[in-house]
């Protein structure tokens, strides 16, 4: 327990330090917003969990947290654009929050317009305050220093059961309707973003049963790994600047060339950390299109 939450203190900010600092938002509680296509995955509710899920706006897009019980909400493309691929996006947050529009929905829309069918994961999160007030203290207090400290050693593979078990789900659940949503089963990719993006690699690296086709890894930790022979072709995208991994160096390239499989890599000169889908004047702004155009490569997009 003590190791997740020492990962969870720093990967918290990761989603949201740059924005932060560049506009100084406050957190607003909002109402849940309505979620009529997002079906309930099978995993059942975190463990021990005691405050119930609760939404904020922050940086003019919306966040949830205290998320117990995860969904995954569809993003259909038109059937006259439809490719037959399907990719999961996990939104970051540190485990504790979840970006659900800036790296979830918004994401999730652009992709569709692709030809790609996407999926939002709402993976289950730990506790945080259900008070906002001590909610907003408890970030302020992991704020402090954090980008200081090096991330936490431990297995990720236990570190993150539960997420692992969501994405486990939401793969499994896209399988089992790929025909009713024309998907072709062995297309099933996932992006993630921050905290998401290290669920997305922990999904390929430890999950026997997800075996995801593509993997996008948007300024995620980049530390290296032991690739499987077979690891799916891998999509980075990092801001120079980014204050937490640009400068932990780019281990996780070379595991995948060490196995000879495919790996691309964006290396923006500016765009800080959790850029997503804001609309910024830096060329990070062009890390979707990049991904777009990589994933039409490999035949995925259109």
């Amino acid at each position: 327990m003590t190791c997740i939450l020492k990962l969870s203190a720093l990967l918290l900010v990761l989603t949201a330090m740059t924005s932060a600092l560049a506009q100084n938002d406050k957190m607003t509680p909002i109402p849940i917003p309505a979620q009529p296509t997002a079906i309930t995955l099978n995993t059942g509710k975190l463990p021990g969990a005691i405050a119930d899920e609760a939404w904020h706006s922050q940086y003019g897009s919306a966040f949830a947290r205290n998320v117990v019980v995860a969904t995954l909400t569809p993003f259909l493309p038109d059937k006259s654009i439809a490719t037959g691929a399907a990719c999961i996006v996990a939104p970051g947050g540190g485990f504790r929050t979840l970006s659900m529009q800036n790296e979830g929905w918004d994401v999730a829309k652009a992709l569709a317009k692709r030809g790609v069918a996407a999926f939002v994961l709402k993976y289950r999160l730990n506790q945080t305050p259900a008070d906002m007030a001590e909610f907003e203290k408890s970030m302020q207090k992991m704020f402090s220093g954090a980008a200081r400290r090096a991330p936490a050693s431990s297995d990720p593979a236990v570190q993150l059961a539960p997420q692992i078990a969501d994405a486990n789900a939401a793969f499994a659940l896209i399988r089992s309707r790929s025909a009713e949503w024309q998907i072709d089963p062995k297309k099933v990719g996932m992006v993630g973003f921050s905290a998401g993006a290290m669920l997305t690699l922990s999904t390929a690296l430890y999950s026997k049963e997800a075996k995801p086709a593509f993997l996008g890894n948007i300024y995620g930790p980049l530390a290296a790994v032991k690739a499987p022979e077979d690891a799916p072709p891998l999509f980075i995208a990092l801001a120079a600047d980014d204050p937490f991994f640009a400068n932990a160096g780019f281990g996780l390239i070379e595991s995948w060339k060490a196995v000879k499989r495919p790996v691309e890599f964006h290396l923006f000169e500016q765009g800080g950390h959790g850029f997503g889908m804001y609309p910024k004047e830096t060329t990070s702004t062009g890390w979707f299109d990049a991904f777009a155009a990589w994933l039409k490569m490999h035949g995925f997009a259109k």
